[in-house]
């Protein structure tokens, strides 16, 4: 509770891209179930100066991690292994949107196509704003500031291993004001709770749901 939030950006989005952009189908939406929608996003760990990155996809009700893969690079290749990851953690098989920025790895034609067979309704940011995908960029800082991912100054095997330790304690252990002081673990395996939202107070800020 004593950690003090940083609030340094560093861009791993390429926008400019021939690939097809879609449309924004979460912004007014705030999620009632597990597996309703999912936000991805990458980020760098290990210090500024390293080219080591973490691709995400958080559950947008239960703050669960479901899938993730650090890599030394921004290839798609990154991205696509998350995202295999999180489909095979899924336990429901509802309508599921996919929410992600922008960035050339989400709407290559490999992820598309990934998303499409398993019927999984692609979803962009329409905004450059770095709070327009509020969810990411709380876990994001969560998994920086509290696990310390972005002070170790470790190789991409060794990093794995720190990730991977990392999120199994976030999922099973670290509870969220949002989830009623669930764990995401125990919140995404039910879905009664009506999750706590703070998107009236900044929803000129954020889309969708910020959480804590």
């Amino acid at each position: 509770m004593l950690i003090k939030p940083k609030r340094n950006y560093r861009i791993t989005t390429n926008s400019h891209h021939r690939f097809r952009k879609h449309k924004n189908l979460i912004g007014n939406i705030v999620p009632e179930h597990p597996e309703q929608a999912w936000v991805s996003d990458i980020t760098y760990i290990g210090g500024r100066d390293r080219n080591c990155y973490l691709a995400l996809i958080i559950d947008a009700y239960s703050k669960k991690i479901m899938g993730y893969d650090v890599s030394n690079s921004l290839a798609t290749e990154g991205s696509i292994r998350a995202l295999n990851m999180a489909i095979k953690q899924r336990i429901y098989k509802e309508s599921l949107i996919h929410h992600f920025d922008r960035g050339l790895q989400y709407c290559s034609m490999e992820y598309q196509k990934i998303l499409k067979k398993k019927n999984i309704r692609p979803s962009m940011t329409e905004s450059y704003d770095p709070y327009a995908n509020a969810i990411t960029e709380r876990v994001n800082g969560i998994l920086k500031q509290e696990f310390l991912l972005e002070e170790y100054h470790v190789n991409t095997q060794t990093m794995k291993l720190l990730v991977e330790d990392a999120i199994a304690i976030y999922n099973t252990k670290r509870p969220h004001w949002s989830c009623y002081m669930k764990t995401p673990e125990q919140m995404h395996k039910q879905k009664s709770v009506k999750i706590r939202t703070y998107k009236n107070k900044y929803s000129c800020r954020a889309s969708p749901t910020t959480i804590s």
